[in-house]
């Protein structure tokens, strides 16, 4: 039965290869159409073209300050701001080490002018700290110890080679 149905089969596919074949040629009335239809698409007028965009006038800016003093010059490091800055010489204290922020007030000791300040550093060692005495990593000098705080100044660099003071101050820890 396998070979009967060979030439069967032969047969239908010679049938759909023809068929295949005749749909795909083209017939030689067909090149006029073609360029017919080139021509009739040449013949049309073009589109319009957008118009240019306006150029937008920008005012004109004259710099006229050339005879400023020039903002990136060193020109104002030499200025005398009352002899201001770290002494050098100075012996550094245990809490200068550490940031202000990171040092926290836990309490006082004693009354009157003679107040002590108790300071817990980082490295959870409680310090005696009276005016005087030193603290922060900006030369912070204690100027007074009150119950709920110390005050101090520290000095820091004014950005022109100098030095200000500027006032910081420790408050008590809340338990």
């Amino acid at each position: 039965m396998h070979s009967a149905l060979r030439p069967l089969f032969l047969a239908c596919l010679m049938v759909s290869l023809v068929g295949c074949a005749r749909g795909v040629t083209s017939t030689p009335g067909d090149a006029p159409n073609l360029e017919k239809w080139v021509a009739d698409v040449r013949a049309r007028p073009a589109p319009p073209l957008d118009p240019l965009p306006v150029m937008q006038q920008f005012e004109t800016f004259e710099y006229a300050a050339q005879s400023l003093r020039d903002p990136f010059s060193n020109a104002w490091s030499n200025v005398d701001n009352g002899g201001l800055r770290p002494d050098p010489n100075r012996r550094k204290e245990t809490l200068e080490q550490y940031p202000l922020d990171s040092l926290d007030m836990v309490g006082t000791i004693g009354k009157g002018p003679g107040l002590i300040a108790l300071v817990m550093a980082p490295d959870k060692v409680t310090y005696r700290i009276r005016p005087g005495n030193y603290m922060g990593q900006s030369d912070g000098r204690v100027t007074a110890v009150r119950e709920d705080g110390i005050e101090m100044v520290e000095l820091v660099p004014d950005g022109a080679g100098g030095w200000l003071e500027r006032p910081a101050s420790v408050a008590l820890e809340d338990q």
